[in-house]
């Protein structure tokens, strides 16, 4: 599948996350304890660790999208789609906002409602799903605020601060699919 090179609001474009990204700032926010609280990925970062990410980010063919802003064209986080079940028609969504500077502008949920927009509208997904460990409120929140609801709860799934925490596992529908 290819993925279109740029996705556009107001504020925001999304550009397929290359080395074009690879900085030491986002080395940074890879080895923020603020960033990387509740993400699989973080800590121990180096700019050949990020590299080699990179490099093999840019080898797949995945939407996974850098989130710029347009007014600066500075990269504050990314966003990605994958894996894509295209037989059963949903995906898996994650988003990271590295720049803490950036937080609390609603550059998350504008860029949340790009790509939901593009996989009900361009990919003709029915539904995309996401998992969030149930500590984390603020990403909970904006969830539900972009429409998701939860599906279901995994009981003391992920390993968070020395404890076994619960994760919620949420979706949002495509109102056209919906029968």
């Amino acid at each position: 599948m290819v993925f279109p090179t740029k996705i556009e609001s107001e504020r925001l474009k999304l550009i397929p996350l290359s080395l074009k990204q690879l900085s030491e700032e986002y080395v940074c926010w890879m080895n923020n304890s603020i960033v990387n609280e509740y993400l699989e990925s973080g800590g121990n970062y180096t700019l050949e660790l990020l590299e080699l990410y990179l490099k093999t980010v840019e080898e797949k063919s995945i939407f996974f999208y850098a989130i710029i802003l347009k007014a600066n064209n500075k990269h504050i986080g990314n966003i990605k789609i994958d894996p894509i079940n295209y037989k059963h028609g949903f995906a898996e969504y994650g988003i990271m906002m590295g720049d803490i500077n950036e937080w609390g502008k609603g550059y998350a949920f504008e860029a949340s409602n790009l790509v939901i927009k593009y996989c009900f509208e361009e990919l003709k997904l029915r539904k995309i799903c996401l998992g969030v460990i149930s500590e984390n409120i603020a990403a909970v929140n904006l969830y539900k605020k972009l429409g998701f609801i939860i599906e279901g709860i995994y009981k003391e799934h992920f390993l968070y601060k020395g404890d076994y925490c619960s994760c919620i596992r949420m979706a949002i529908f495509n109102p056209k699919r919906i029968k």
